[in-house]
């Protein structure tokens, strides 16, 4: 089957995005300001029915992290994240190059930052598809149920 290194290697990958997209998408679900926060910013961009593309937005983040975390469903917790990033992507961070770190100027205090690019997204889309190509891994949901019903179809 897997060798012990392809078994474990998904499970850090899998535990840092799940919490990155769960710290992400929790206050756009559970706190009045990040909801209305980000809904603000959706509708500034013309986005349609921006109150509740944030709900749907914050969920598929808190879900799919959960699910990530939980290492549950993570081809399609993948790619429905995936979708996620390619759309912030080319709305939001293209026009502004390809770094995460965009600075724009010096002020008195150091450095101005911009709007960052599309680098992180891309690194986000990469893992997604690294896990939803290679699987869940160790201490996972869907190993567990792989694993489960392969001893169930064995003949007796």
């Amino acid at each position: 089957m897997f060798r012990t290194s392809q078994r474990w290697a998904p499970l850090p990958l899998r535990i840092m995005l799940g919490i990155a997209f769960l710290y992400h998408g929790w206050p756009k679900v559970f706190t009045s300001q990040g909801h209305q926060g980000f809904a603000g910013m959706l509708g500034g961009m013309g986005v349609p029915l921006p109150a509740i593309t944030a709900w749907v937005v914050g969920l598929a983040e808190v879900l799919g992290g959960l699910a990530l975390i939980a290492g549950a469903f993570v081809a399609i917790a993948s790619a429905i994240l995936i979708v996620e990033m390619l759309v912030a992507m080319f709305t939001v961070h293209l026009p502004h190059g390809f770094n995460f770190v965009n600075i724009t100027g010096m002020g008195k205090e150091g450095p101005v930052f911009g709007m960052p690019g599309a680098e992180v997204n891309l690194l986000y889309i990469a893992a997604l598809l690294t896990l939803a190509i290679g699987g869940a891994g160790a201490w996972s949901v869907d190993t567990m149920r792989r694993d489960r019903q392969s001893v169930n179809s064995r003949p007796t």
